[in-house]
């Protein structure tokens, strides 16, 4: 897409999408009543890419994806002015202090894991980014509950509670590949969400939202928490979007929940990691990024401090200075279409860019 002209419509909001589309020069957004007033004065006074830029951020100032590159891009030229005056060693005991992650190719991998994307996610929710971790740590202390606690803290935060990205983590072993990410209608999409007996989407959303009345209720709130705050976001969906095994089961309904089939215990060691958008790809690899450095912090905290649980035997096994500095290793998957063709591959070369300047990548 090289040229758009959407002038004099009716538009209220423009995608965030259109900020993919690399050879986008022209494009005519004037006469349009936009929600986003600021938008709106720059569509009638500002070039193209300057446009662009703002959706790309998120809007309304800058996006927190963005703000996490201009980070990046800060702790670069500190660095670079460090080598400058000649503080070379301390960068040397920096690089050694930081996390590894190796990553395993799919030429490498015996059995590399795929996804394939039916066409009627477009309509629903149309961008999946997956890969596979391998040498995770859940044992110690509170450990599992950490790693949890963790992964709501990203939905609250880079996801923007769960509007533009929706994170799902399985345990490998209990992952029967190969995956379809795929549609279903609420009354035959059925799943057994996390700590619940199987249920279609229709009735769980129903049951939810009666759960939510009824918490309101009870704590004289204005606002829902938990999985109640999330129903709005399938509101008008004539299909929701799910990801199904060899087997036929739901492992994941995004934006809502996980399967009870799939959940991460404390012996869980590799892991299943996807992230959803119905916003753009770019969120989904930004997000993805940040889930896997995250999950790193916490596997050498749990390393580091030797927390609670577990002989010493097996303790001074994981922790021993041999151990200590191991990567994680992260598999790439390939997302492709029915007929076998890419359609994204993670982590690329380029990927995990964002958290650079935390991370060692062993390609």
């Amino acid at each position: 897409l090289q040229s758009l002209d959407v002038a004099n419509n009716q538009l209220r909001e423009l995608p965030a999408a259109l900020a993919d589309c690399p050879r986008l020069k022209e494009a005519n957004f004037r006469g349009n009543q936009l929600r986003d007033k600021r938008l709106e004065k720059m569509v009638n006074g500002c070039q193209t890419k300057a446009i662009l830029e703002y959706l790309r951020a998120g809007g309304r100032g800058k996006g927190k994806v963005e703000s996490a590159r201009e980070d990046v891009r800060k702790k670069k030229r500190e660095k670079q002015q460090k080598k400058d005056t000649g503080d070379g060693e301390q960068d040397e005991v920096e690089e050694a202090s930081k996390l590894l992650v190796k990553v395993l190719h799919v030429s490498e991998n015996p059995a590399p894991l795929v996804v394939k994307v039916s066409p009627g996610v477009k309509d629903v929710r149309a961008f999946i980014v997956c890969c596979v971790l391998k040498g995770v740590n859940l044992k110690p202390g509170n450990a599992l509950k950490r790693f949890l606690t963790m992964q709501t803290k990203l939905h609250e935060d880079i996801c923007e509670k769960r509007t533009v990205a929706t994170i799902a983590t399985h345990d490998l072993q209990l992952v029967k590949a190969p995956l379809t990410y795929d549609v279903q209608p609420p009354d035959e999409l059925k799943i057994m969400p996390l700590g619940r007996k199987e249920i279609k989407a229709k009735d769980l959303l129903r049951q939810l939202q009666l759960e939510a009345e009824e918490q309101r209720k009870q704590k004289k709130r204005q606002n829902v928490s938990g999985l109640h705050r999330y129903l709005q976001l399938l509101d008008g969906k004539d299909n929701y979007p799910c990801l199904v095994d060899a087997e036929g089961a739901v492992i994941s309904f995004p934006p809502i929940t996980n399967s009870e089939k799939t959940k991460i215990r404390k012996e869980t060691r590799d892991l299943f990691l996807e992230v959803t958008s119905d916003t753009s790809l770019q969120i989904c690899k930004d997000v993805m990024d940040t889930l896997i450095l995250k999950i790193a912090e916490l596997n050498r905290s749990a390393l580091e401090n030797r927390e609670g649980s577990g002989s010493d035997v097996e303790l001074d096994a994981l922790c021993g200075p041999g151990n200590m500095n191991l990567p994680l290793v992260v598999e790439q998957v390939r997302v492709v279409d029915t007929d076998g063709n890419l359609k994204v591959l993670y982590p690329s070369k380029t990927d995990l860019a964002t958290v650079a300047s935390l991370l060692t990548v062993i390609r």
